[in-house]
């Protein structure tokens, strides 16, 4: 029987020169912006495209299948809560059609902030829209990067599926396992190293 058990990552608070951001459009969508969740100093950072749903419709916190299906992977491979950031491309949950272009390209500066502030040793990005977005590459596919690490604006860069992928499709369950224990593998080799 596992051990493990799906839990609310706790949220960064964004920043407040942000909060009120209406440059890409989304807010009028009327989602909340979320920044990002877990530990902000953490060594790995996970991109995914944008956020999942955190409440119910009454408003109490919940985990989605997306963050059900990404602590249970890291959890298999030995990585703890305490060594993930998890963020976006897009800071807020889009709820209807969207120019998307125009809005990651705007959004995309979010995370460049991001960046500069956590800065973290290791990033793993999460389906083909976060990879395509951070490498700045229209065509790129988790399918032809995967089990590679790439130098990506200088960070350590690994790609997988995105969890709702896995779960949608029981067949990329072991892959998104390999591609888990790969960044695994690696972030625990800088531990033993220093």
């Amino acid at each position: 029987m596992s051990d493990f058990c799906p839990v609310l990552w706790s949220e960064e608070p964004t920043p407040e020169n942000v909060q009120d951001c209406r440059e890409c459009g989304l807010y009028e969508h009327g989602t909340r912006m979320i920044w990002g969740e877990g530990n902000p100093d953490a060594p790995i950072m996970i991109i995914l495209d944008n956020p999942g749903a955190r409440e119910d419709r009454a408003g109490n916190g919940m985990v989605c299948g997306t963050r059900q299906t990404l602590q249970q992977a890291t959890h298999d491979v030995g990585l703890k809560m305490d060594d993930l950031y998890v963020t976006f491309i897009l800071k807020r949950k889009p709820v209807r059609a969207y120019d998307k272009d125009q809005v990651r390209q705007i959004c995309i500066r979010h995370l460049a902030q991001q960046l500069q502030t956590n800065k973290p040793k290791f990033i793993l990005c999460l389906g083909n829209v976060a990879v395509q977005s951070f490498f700045q590459k229209p065509e790129a596919e988790v399918k032809t990067l995967r089990g590679n690490w790439h130098d990506v604006h200088g960070y350590q860069t690994a790609v997988a599926y995105h969890p709702l992928a896995v779960r949608r499709r029981p067949n990329l369950h072991a892959l998104f396992l390999q591609d888990l224990a790969f960044v695994a593998e690696r972030y625990h080799s800088t531990l033993t190293n220093n």
